[in-house]
């Protein structure tokens, strides 16, 4: 009967694992600078519910995200990334984290129309 039971409760585990739908992504974050940069999003992104892997590539400028539907989704995501300071797709970068971020992290600045002259 225990066996039973045992290859019964495997059946249902099994269902439920194979129902979860596993996705990735990759979002475009043109403000990573550095391995800084890189540690931090890895480390912030993996804490997400739902989320099995992260990976930034710095020379892309991207960061892939392995992550399960069910418990989050693409815009979580960009939004967690720029709540810990970084631009991600079309989501910019919350502005009083990226103002924490060490001088290695920040985007090199633009310059304006009056240094040009």
């Amino acid at each position: 009967m225990k066996k039973i039971q045992l290859i019964v409760l495997s059946l249902i585990c099994f269902g439920f694992a194979a129902s979860a739908q596993t996705r990735k992504v990759v979002i475009n974050t043109p403000s990573v600078q550095c391995g800084m940069c890189k540690d931090r999003i890895e480390k912030y992104i993996a804490r997400e519910d739902g989320v099995s892997a992260v990976k930034v590539d710095l020379k892309k400028k991207t960061t892939t995200v392995t992550f399960l539907a069910e418990r989050t989704n693409v815009e979580q995501l960009k939004t967690a990334i720029a709540n810990r300071g970084y631009d991600a797709d079309d989501v910019t970068a919350e502005e009083s984290a990226y103002n924490k971020l060490p001088m290695c992290c920040k985007k090199p600045a633009q310059p304006t129309k009056e240094t040009k002259e």
